[in-house]
């Protein structure tokens, strides 16, 4: 697959490549605030706030809608579910050091691309596809940044 040419995307999954967007910059400003020495704990506290507000809200709706379109035995659902419970694992850890940051961003910014080159394309192909029952289901809303201490800027 060429990754120059840009992705067709179907409607109904378009607010879901947006979340997506705010995800990769979430891996981006974990790489300033590591890059600019900014306190762990600082990271940290906005790195919950993202995963609360938005990555996990993100993941429940698309394990609850998206990924039933494939069948379970799938691979490519079961990869993103493995990818899922891992990010899962590492946002849930109590006290995130250095490595784990650098684990978040590493692995969030893979799962993203995997499901918008991967996942994404086989799901919005799948038989059962339900374009308007998806874009019905999931409202995209604005994304309103916590920028209380906007440690990458």
């Amino acid at each position: 697959m060429n990754y120059e040419e840009p992705i067709s995307r179907a409607k109904a999954l378009v607010g879901f490549s947006r979340e997506h967007h705010y995800a990769l910059l979430l891996c981006w400003k974990i790489k300033m605030g590591l890059a600019k020495n900014i306190a762990i704990d600082r990271i940290n506290a906005y790195l919950q706030w993202f995963y609360t507000t938005h990555l996990l809200p993100h993941f429940e709706m698309e394990e609850k809608w998206l990924f039933p379109m494939l069948p379970d035995n799938n691979k490519h659902k079961q990869i993103a579910l493995a990818q899922h419970q891992q990010l899962k694992a590492l946002f849930e850890q109590p006290h995130k050091d250095t490595a784990a940051l650098t684990a978040i961003q590493n692995i969030l910014g893979e799962h993203i691309r995997f499901e918008e080159r991967v996942l994404f394309n086989e799901i919005q192909n799948a038989p059962n596809f339900e374009q308007t029952s998806i874009g019905d289901l999931h409202q995209e809303t604005k994304f309103v940044d916590n920028e209380t201490d906007a440690f990458w800027k």
